[in-house]
């Protein structure tokens, strides 16, 4: 069984001061860990790969560095489920359907992956044409988020859970 912190829209510093402590633990006791942009610097992109002790799956956000070398798609396989990440860049309406579209472009039409996305700081957890669509929302509440949040995955055999973390 794997178990996996996924977050986004950390925005340190100019939204947030650090990523909070409990968000922290969970990416510290996590197998692995993915973060879907908008890290906003260097600096907190490198405490996430510290914190994940480099078990990190991560892309550009709309906000972040050029200096931050990520791709704007990654796919990684854990436990038998395949995550494509990406961050959502773009207007919110249509955030689903280009997530969806980003997701299948990386995987090929027929697959139905694990589409984690960020941007809106909205938490989402919903399928669309058979692709399951995560956002963890915002690990620091940034606005317009009203609260921290991220998700805790767990996947066996292929099989995902997918929980909730609030402050």
């Amino acid at each position: 069984m794997s178990r996996i912190a996924i977050i986004a829209d950390t925005h340190v510093p100019t939204r947030a001061r650090a990523i909070p402590d409990w968000v922290a633990a969970e990416i510290r006791r996590a197998d692995h860990a993915i973060h879907a942009g908008d890290f906003d610097s260097n600096e907190s992109y490198d405490r996430v790969v510290d914190l994940a002790d480099g078990d990190l799956t991560a892309v550009r956000g709309n906000v972040d560095p050029a200096t931050l070398d990520l791709p704007n798609a990654a796919t990684v396989d854990l436990g038998g489920a395949t995550f494509v990440v990406t961050h959502g860049t773009g207007s919110p309406a249509g955030w689903h359907d280009r997530v969806v579209d980003a997701a299948r472009a990386e995987t090929g039409s027929s697959a139905d992956p694990i589409a984690v996305a960020g941007h809106t700081h909205e938490v989402v957890d919903t399928i669309v044409d058979g692709v399951r669509v995560l956002n963890p929302g915002s690990a620091t509440g940034a606005s317009p988020a009203d609260r921290a949040t991220m998700f805790v995955a767990t996947v066996d055999d292929g099989s995902l859970a997918v929980d909730l973390r609030t402050a």
